[in-house]
Formats: structure tokens, sequence, C-alpha cells
């Protein structure tokens, strides 16, 4: 799972907690970790449902402004299968 930057820092100050992926096989596994260049972080909990499924609350947590945003991103995100929200915190880092 590729992260940016600015997304990596604000899982790690806690202002993201939900990452939304579109693919055809996961690859990261609820209760495992994912090393990044920031550090580690821990992968919650995983849930498969469909985009309509995402909540304001939801979007908020994954650093949306709100649906509108969410959606417009989706949007350029390549098509899938799965569509699966995660639940991400970060752990520590890799000193």
């Amino acid at each position: 799972m590729l992260l940016k930057l600015e997304v990596l820092e604000a899982i790690r100050r806690g202002e993201i907690t939900l990452q939304f992926r579109r693919w055809t096989r996961p690859t990261v596994r609820s209760g495992g970790t994912l090393k990044t260049k920031l550090g580690t972080l821990r992968i919650g909990r995983i849930d498969e449902l469909s985009p309509d499924d995402v909540s304001e609350t939801d979007a908020r947590r994954a650093g949306f402004s709100g649906i509108p945003e969410f959606r417009r991103w989706l949007d350029t995100m390549k098509q899938g299968p799965l569509f699966q929200r995660i639940e991400v915190s970060f752990e520590g880092d890799d000193k």
C-alpha cells in the first residue's frame, strides 16, 4: 500500500486513521504492519464495502473534507473488484 508523505505525516500525528483502497488483491492484512519511509504503521480492522457506504465521518477520518472530496479522489483511482476501508495508526519510528 503506497502512501504519500503528507498522508504518512498525518497518520503519525493521529489526524488520519483510515485509508480506502480499491484493488484486485489486498496488499495488507488486519493485525499486520507496514514499513514506510517515516516508520511502521499498524494495520487494524479491514472491511470490504461499497464506496456508497462511506460515511461523512469515515471520509473525514481518511483526511478528506467530506464526501464530495472523497468522491473526487475515488474517481481518480484505478478500478478493482475490492473496495476496502482500512484502519491505520502509527506504531513508531524504525530507528
